[in-house]
């Protein structure tokens, strides 16, 4: 059976840059995300976003403003890997920003519109970044210091992810 944690599997980046069409590839994931969410999350009533989508996992409404949290921080952290001579990032703890009120009760179309603007802004820098601007490096204080190539990978992973738990409509009842 599959591990109903990570539906489309475990986040796995190559051990190499990405070649120009495989960027291409991963920014069409991300760029296409919001509409993916939006379209997921229209089939789900209010009552069926309070229901987790695994068990002991968020509920569907938490995961979708996990998701604008989430891709609020990425977009940033481009942003300065790009600004900045290989900067410190903060990890945050994504459980206590899914625990806070907002994230358990909120309607989800501010999460769902905050993602549609975004992804628009990030898609647009990434389809501006060269070869080099994505071998830019971050420091991440959990993992160490990783290329900007590692990070487009693990945020389209991300979405892809993430769209398989909505997808499922909530694996709890």
């Amino acid at each position: 059976m599959t591990d109903p944690r990570y539906p489309i599997g475990a986040f796995e980046p190559l051990a190499r840059p990405l070649t120009e069409e495989e960027r291409e590839a991963r920014i069409a994931t991300i760029e296409g995300h919001p509409a993916r969410v939006r379209g997921l999350v229209a089939q789900l009533d209010d009552e069926r976003l309070n229901v987790p989508y695994r068990a002991g996992g968020w509920t569907l409404r938490q995961l979708t403003h996990h998701l604008a949290d989430s891709h609020a921080n990425a977009c940033i952290r481009f942003r300065l890997a790009l600004t900045e001579d290989r900067p410190t990032i903060r990890p945050y703890d994504q459980d206590a920003w899914a625990k806070l009120p907002d994230a358990r009760s909120a309607p989800v179309e501010g999460s769902l519109r905050a993602l549609e603007g975004l992804h628009e802004r990030w898609t647009t820098l990434l389809r501006s970044m060269s070869e080099d601007d994505f071998g830019r490096l971050l420091h991440h204080a959990e993992i160490g210091d990783v290329s900007l190539d590692f990070m487009l990978q693990l945020y389209a992973w991300h979405c892809a992810h993430h769209e398989a738990h909505l997808a499922g409509g909530g694996a709890a009842t």
